[in-house]
């Protein structure tokens, strides 16, 4: 082998990574010092998760003590849910789903914020609603695992009626039987839960009058000589108290 053909031979041996290893090389970079540089949207996505997860708990259980404002509550945390969704699952991800993808995490999303919701909001006011929470807590399990399974890509959809599944709804309806005698016994026993203020007043002692009557008059040392005395009191003058 001549001099030449040695040289590049060992130019070749040394060279740097080919021109199709250095763009995924820089490509790999750029992503990360994208990811640091995302911080803020990162923390905003993941706060926006329990924040939104947490309106819908309080909404979906304090429901029918105002359902006009609760209503609210709940598409306010529905929104700031799927808002969460759109700035984790499109905006910060390095590959942007198609859109149908794209429409059927956002509805999955949703329902899966609402199924977290009704289990968390189930569980954290079950004893101030006690048939309420028997309710929503074992469908807020069931609801939130569809909704996850459909949502994530990774896991095809068939996956609900996998053992997992069958796991999910056993254990839901374990705890709906569980819960509603729970329920049952806590309602059958009086001073249970507390009324977010909407609680009647107090009904009045049955046995109180409602005004005071009025007290007769009774003559004083000072009274005039010419009142006349009552027939109770002229009738019985035996020393007898009537």
């Amino acid at each position: 082998m001549t001099s030449p053909q040695l040289l590049d031979a060992r130019t070749t041996e040394t060279s740097p990574d080919s021109p199709a290893t250095g763009r995924a090389a820089r490509r790999k970079h750029h992503s990360s010092m994208a990811r640091k540089r995302s911080l803020a949207a990162r923390y905003l996505g993941y706060v926006g998760y329990f924040v939104g997860a947490g309106l819908i708990s309080g909404a979906v259980v304090h429901h029918p003590l105002d359902p006009d404002r609760y209503t609210r509550i709940a598409v306010y945390g529905a929104l700031v849910f799927l808002a969460a969704t759109i700035l984790n699952e499109f905006v910060l991800t390095r590959e942007r789903p198609g859109l149908p993808r794209m429409l059927l995490v956002i509805g999955a999303s949703l329902l899966l914020s609402f199924g977290i919701g009704m289990l968390s909001g189930g569980l954290q006011h079950f004893d101030d609603f006690p048939a309420r929470g028997a309710v929503l807590v074992p469908a807020g399990l069931v609801v939130s695992f569809v909704a996850y399974v459909i949502k994530d890509a990774d896991t095809p959809t068939r996956r609900i009626f996998s053992l997992v599944g069958l796991a999910v709804l056993v254990t839901a309806a374990l705890a709906f039987l569980g819960l509603r005698e729970v329920a049952a016994s806590m309602e059958s026993t009086p001073g249970g839960g507390h009324s977010h203020g909407t609680a009647e007043e107090p009904a009045a002692d049955d046995h109180a009058p409602a005004t005071a009557p009025a007290s007769p008059a009774v003559p004083t040392s000072g009274a005039s000589p010419t009142a006349k005395p009552t027939p109770s009191a002229t009738a019985h003058n035996d020393g007898h108290a009537h």
